[in-house]
Formats: C-alpha cells, sequence, structure tokens
C-alpha cells in the first residue's frame, strides 16, 4: 500500500544541519519571525509554552522534557516561559538574551536554569518544498511516544559530552527526529494538514488512492464513494483535516510529480502528462504554468519561474 507521508518526506528531504542550545531561566520570553523556515524544537529538560502564529489564530501549546516540536513553514512564533502569558504578535519582547558557546543564554544569567532545548532551522533539499510543505501542518508536536523521547535523550546525551564526531552525531538525529515527528501521525498532536488526514480512517484510503493512481480521473464524488461517505461530507471533512480541499491536494501532488519527471529528464512531457492525470500535452501545460510559473519545457531546462504569491 502507498504511504503518502512517506512519498512526501522522500521528496522534501529533510535535513537538520543548523542547531543551537538555548538555556532559559524564567520568566522569560522569546519572539521570532521567520522567513517560511522549518523551524524544530527538541525539549531536553524543562517545560515551556510555544506559540505559532496562523492566519487566523495563533496557537499555543505546552512543550515537556522529551517533547519535539516542528513548525514546516514558520512564519512568526514566540516561546515563553511558564509563569508568563505567551507575547502576542507586536508586542516588545524585553527578556535579556546573551550569546554562549553553541547557543544562547535567555533571562537572568545569574538565575537557575530550568529550561534546555535544541532549537534551530531545517533544511529541505527538494526545490519543490514551496509545493509541498503547505500539505505539511502548520506545526506537529509529539509527544509520549517513546522512539521520539529516546531520540531527544540521545540527543541531551550527545550536548552534555564532548565525544568524537559528535556535531555529525547530533545533525543525524535531529534528521531522524524530523522524519519521526512528521510520521507519528497516530501519537502526534498536529494543526491541519496530511499527517491528521491520515491518522482519519475516512480519509486515509481516499489519500492512499490519490498517491498510488494520480493518473485517475478522480472526482471529489469518486474519493467520496470510496471513502464511504457523502460528497458533501467527505469534502468537509477532508478540508477540515487537511487544510485544503480534495482537488487542490491532488494538485499539488500531481504538479510535485510532474517536476521530478521534469528535472529527472528521462520521460517526455507527453508521458509526464498522461501520469498525472492529464489527457493531453496543452492541458497539462497550460496547469503546470498556472501552478507553477513557467511552462513545463522550460522548467525542464533548468529555468527558475518567479515567486509565486
Amino acid at each position: 500500500m502507498v504511504d503518502p507521508l512517506a512519498e512526501i518526506v522522500s521528496l522534501l528531504q529533510p535535513g537538520a544541519p543548523f542547531s543551537k542550545m538555548v538555556v532559559a531561566s524564567s520568566p522569560w520570553a522569546v519572539r521570532r519571525t521567520e522567513m517560511g523556515r522549518p523551524f524544530y524544537f527538541a525539549v531536553l529538560d524543562g517545560s515551556c509554552h510555544l506559540t505559532i502564529d496562523g492566519p487566523a489564530q495563533s496557537d499555543t501549546i505546552t512543550l515537556n522534557a522529551g517533547d519535539f516540536a516542528l513548525i514546516p513553514a514558520a512564519r512568526s512564533f514566540a516561546t515563553s516561559s511558564l509563569d508568563r502569558l505567551p507575547p502576542r504578535a507586536g508586542e516588545v519582547v524585553t527578556t535579556p538574551i546573551a550569546a554562549m558557546e553553541g547557543g544562547a543564554r535567555v533571562g537572568d544569567p545569574q538565575g537557575v536554569v530550568d529550561v534546555r532545548m535544541l532549537v534551530g532551522n531545517c533544511v529541505m533539499g527538494s526545490p519543490d518544498a514551496a509545493l509541498l510543505l503547505p500539505l505539511l501542518p502548520q506545526w506537529v508536536h509529539a509527544r509520549g511516544e517513546p522512539r521520539l523521547s529516546t531520540l531527544v535523550q540521545l540527543l541531551g546525551d550527545e550536548t552534555r559530552t564532548d565525544r568524537p564526531a559528535r556535531d555529525i552525531v547530533m545533525t543525524r538525529l535531529l534528521e531522524v527526529l524530523l522524519i519521526e515527528a512528521l510520521r507519528s501521525s497516530a501519537c502526534t498532536a498536529a494543526s491541519p494538514g496530511l499527517v491528521r488526514g491520515l491518522s482519519d480512517p475516512k480519509l486515509v484510503l481516499a489519500l492512499r488512492l490519490m498517491h498510488a493512481q494520480p493518473s485517475a480521473p478522480w472526482s471529489v464524488a469518486q474519493l467520496a464513494r470510496e471513502a464511504a461517505m457523502s460528497r458533501s461530507a467527505f469534502f468537509d471533512r477532508f478540508s477540515r483535516a487537511v487544510g485544503v480541499t480534495p482537488m487542490n491536494y491532488l494538485q499539488a501532488w500531481r504538479m510535485a510529480m510532474a517536476k521530478q519527471l521534469l528535472r529527472q529528464r528521462e520521460v517526455a512531457i507527453a508521458e509526464i502528462a498522461e501520469r498525472v492525470g492529464y489527457s493531453s500535452v496543452s492541458a497539462f501545460g497550460v496547469a503546470f504554468t498556472r501552478y507553477v510559473g513557467i511552462p513545463p519545457g522550460r522548467y525542464a531546462k533548468g529555468e527558475v519561474a518567479e515567486e509565486q504569491g
């Protein structure tokens, strides 16, 4: 059976080469603004709040020792100690932050350290990241999962020692943590996205069919029948769980596949069009150009589209 999440993670090629240690003393708060880059938190000791700003509302979750949180496309977020309210967007944060070897010291430099965590930006090796990241949740919070907790503990052990190849080991552990957090849908809290859709027994079959047979002429009605639901119930349930409509999800996956095939330059454009569900090269060309920004022929030659809004 096709595993949609494994396919997307494989295409994304996630890595975590940049990390730093953050230690903090209550009370404290930090607000950051990213440019859509993935950001992660691995809590080694203590607890804190994490607030992720969304387009409609902000979500606040509590991170405890052993937890791992991932924001696949961070825009702005805040972290804070448990004894204060998380800072709102636009709020001026005055907590002192001092650089230290390998990271930062937050709060009173003479205070008792009550939180230790590894944080940093992830990288996605795929040029399709902009297409694929919207299919993932806005945030993922992994807690109470033994495999993930073990990985976080191993990370903590590495930070406390100076063994040979420590940086390499930490990088590999973080990469595995990223993949584990994304695939642990049954034991992971997540905002709408593919992870939540795959944890829904009604929706998972439809998602697997779209990935297994992307060339099929799927419609909302056909997918609803496969999920044993009415058309309207399926559409609403899919849109709430995954965060996009079924047809928008299908198009995003088809375009990501098309881009990969075009870059490989091993298959004619006519065959690519057929593989991703288009009956003609012209129909595929129109859809690809609208979605990616340039025609498939130019994309295959290595030209880059202007950033799409």
